[in-house]
């Protein structure tokens, strides 16, 4: 089975080489920026929806250099306008336009074309003294092939947006000027960056995440008749395309897999209910879960489509030991393992787990207090999914080198998979191991940042993994773009602050019906 669906994430050094091999003449550079620009100019206006919709008297600062990059964010300001009649659009051109190279120059053109007199080519000097407002600024002073030294007047004009109080939405074009190979002094900082056909490897740096703020890819095609080998990658929506299909219509719920989840405690009771609700939403045929007993019949009263099994709890209320034997006497009937929701972290529960996991011989995902040094070393070389968060995997770093069955999602702003594929790609040498690749997911954003959404991420991976408990990699993954799929039209659809973390389990169909518009 091939890695999940992905493009490779390339060094500025070699996405200029790929390029100029994929763009071999004007014509072809012209329509990549104009794919690109209307391509910035809907993603922008997808986004801002989260802080309300771009209102149809939308201002727009627009930073412009010489170049392509330039180009793509004029002919995304020209796309913003479209259907905004009382839009405008200020422009600083940080060379001047007699600077422009020849493709830029056309994007002006075309731009001033549609906007007319609703654009304004202004400097800094003027900026500073109006300190007018502007809904989005769009960077496009340099592109990836910036090399420090900054000079002084954009060094200037830099600063100046960054700390401007009145822009609501600040969107680099490709990755933020002043970012490179090596960075500037000064770096645009920007709310959103927009990665148009190639993501460069500095844009997912963990040093340049003030600068990016959240990343989007944005695909053009230019890896659609090949593509060069890489140990980082972005994921692409064109992963959840087998989900939203027609599934067989001879299908039960034993050929879609059963889930037993292990969680819950009297400390901590509502995690595993939200694990459990995304693993139904998942697709599985089958949930079991594994309860404090005293839990039982009020989960069941609320969730019937699982089957709540009560267990033994210890003196602190969590999983005892003598839960044990009735684990082992079931977990031949699942074809995976969710353990850790709620579960607590006293040591005959964690005792439990990892004699649980030791025994297990079914695909494992581990979260929460599950992910602890003693479980991970306990599953050795088996195959499990672990979804830590930067804590988390702190804690658990020190023993993973020798957890070679290991896929590790690494939950964060800008969240990532690190795992191998089920068999060597094309590129690796026929009787090596495959390495290990970091796959980046450009879905999600803050909405994400509250209690519980990583219980949803565990849920929903869980039931993936028993549909496809051959493939830990593909799973989880799959449910990565999932649930930051679901949390964008979240926040679209009610905004970033005023929502409860369940809101985000009635996106997750919407994410598949709507996975194209």
């Amino acid at each position: 089975m091939p890695p999940p669906d992905s493009v490779p994430i390339l060094s500025c050094a070699d996405a200029k080489t790929w390029e100029t091999g994929l763009l071999k003449d004007e014509s072809a550079e012209w329509a990549a920026m104009k794919q690109a620009g209307a391509a910035i100019g809907r993603a922008v206006g997808e986004d801002f929806r989260e802080i309300g919709g771009l209102p149809s008297s939308a201002r727009i600062l627009v930073l412009a250099g010489k170049g392509n990059n330039g180009g793509d964010a004029l002919l995304a300001a020209g796309a913003l306008l479209a259907g905004r009649a009382e839009a405008g659009v200020d422009l600083l051109l940080s060379y001047g336009e007699t600077a422009l190279r020849p493709l830029a120059k056309r994007s002006l053109d075309t731009l001033r074309q549609a906007a007319g007199p609703r654009l304004r080519v202004v400097a800094l000097k003027q900026l500073k003294a109006e300190l007018a407002g502007y809904d989005v600024c769009l960077d496009g002073v340099f592109g990836f092939q910036f090399h420090p030294p900054l000079d002084e007047p954009t060094a200037e004009l830099l600063a100046w947006v960054n700390t401007h109080p009145r822009i609501r939405f600040r969107a680099a074009v490709d990755l933020p000027s002043g970012l490179g190979e090596e960075n500037a002094g000064t770096v645009f900082r920007a709310d959103f960056t927009y990665a148009t056909g190639i993501l460069k490897s500095p844009v997912v740096a963990a040093a340049n995440a003030p600068y990016v703020g959240r990343l989007r890819f944005l695909d053009l095609g230019f890896f659609s008749d090949g593509a060069p080998a890489s140990d980082e990658r972005v994921l692409t929506a064109a992963l959840l395309e087998p989900l939203a299909a027609l599934r067989p219509s001879l299908s039960d719920k034993r050929t879609n897999g059963h889930l037993f989840v292990l969680g819950g405690s009297l400390s901590y009771p509502g995690a595993v209910v939200l694990a459990v609700r995304a693993a139904l939403r998942s697709g599985v045929g089958l949930v079991t879960a594994f309860v404090p007993e005293s839990l039982v019949s009020e989960y069941a009263a609320q969730h019937p489509e699982a089957m709540w099994v009560g267990c033994p709890v210890n003196a602190t209320g969590g999983h005892g030991s003598a839960a044990l034997p009735l684990l082992r006497s079931r977990l031949a009937r699942a074809d995976a393992f969710l353990i850790g929701p709620g579960l607590g972290a006293d040591a005959e529960t964690l005792a439990l787990v990892a004699q649980l996991v030791a025994e297990a011989a079914v695909p494992l995902v581990l979260d929460a207090d599950a992910l602890r040094p003693e479980v991970i070393s306990a599953a050795g070389v088996k195959p499990f999914i672990g979804t830590p968060h930067a804590g988390e995997l702190q804690r658990i770093a020190p023993v993973l080198g020798g957890a070679s069955g290991a896929v590790i999602v690494r939950k964060g702003p800008l969240t990532s998979v690190v795992g191998r594929a089920s068999c060597p790609t094309s590129a690796e040498p026929v009787g090596q191991e495959a390495r290990p690749t970091v796959y980046y997911s450009p879905f999600g954003g803050p909405v994400l940042a509250r209690g519980g959404s990583g219980d949803i991420l565990a849920g929903l991976t869980g039931g993936l993994l028993a549909q496809k408990p051959d493939d830990p990699l593909l799973a989880a993954c799959r449910g990565v773009v999932w649930h930051g799929h679901a949390a964008d039209l979240l926040a679209r659809t009610h905004g970033q602050v005023a929502v409860e973390t369940s809101q985000l389990l009635e996106q997750l169909g919407p994410a598949l019906t709507h996975l194209h518009d």
